[in-house]
């Protein structure tokens, strides 16, 4: 009898391993966020202007994806609004007028068409190759930070490079060292 138990336990074993070396066309999910509160996302919850009837049902629109609502017909201006911006400058087609300096530098070299198809292509590559370990994807563990630590800038390091070579920083705070120079404050 504990033969017959050996071998489901090791079938069952050999089984799960090889369900979990199985390649998912699933976009892998390095961040795993969650609330804690039982209350309700109070960025989900979007105001919108009352609902009245029309006084034709036949002549409503057609709906369309990604098109107007009669409801909430401009909600980014609404948004821009509400936070003291200027929601006419979302009707600005093309590049602003203060901005085409700094368009036409980064496409001194040209452009690739499909530049963000491609970007996309190889994150999605990259994401999969590191999504963590099988406890971390099964504990919904975050492993975003840790997938992405090669590509982060040493912000450190970036700002001392900038220093030796005689740049002025003015914007950025003293190095490590030099804070530690200066008198405490009591």
């Amino acid at each position: 009898m504990r033969s017959v138990t050996d071998k489901l336990g090791i079938a069952l074993v050999l089984a799960l391993a090889l369900a979990g070396c199985g390649r998912s066309d699933k976009a892998p999910q390095l961040m795993h966020l969650r609330s804690d509160s039982p209350g309700p996302d109070e960025f989900g919850i979007l105001p919108t202007k009352p609902l009245e009837m029309p006084e034709d049902l036949a002549a409503l629109p057609a709906p369309t994806p990604g098109g107007s609502n009669l409801t909430d017909p401009t909600p980014e201006a609404d948004a821009i609004a509400a936070l003291g911006g200027n929601a006419d400058r979302l009707r600005t087609a093309g590049v602003p007028a203060g901005d085409g300096a700094l368009v036409a530098r980064a496409g001194r070299f040209g452009a690739e068409a499909g530049i963000r198809t491609t970007l996309a292509d190889e994150d999605l590559e990259y994401r999969r190759k590191n999504d963590g370990k099988f406890l971390e994807k099964l504990f919904g563990v975050n492993t975003y930070l840790r997938a992405y630590a090669p590509m982060s800038l040493d912000q450190e390091a970036e700002i001392e490079r900038w220093r030796r070579a005689g740049l002025r920083t003015p914007a950025a705070p003293p190095s490590g060292a030099a804070q530690d120079l200066l008198p405490k404050s009591e």
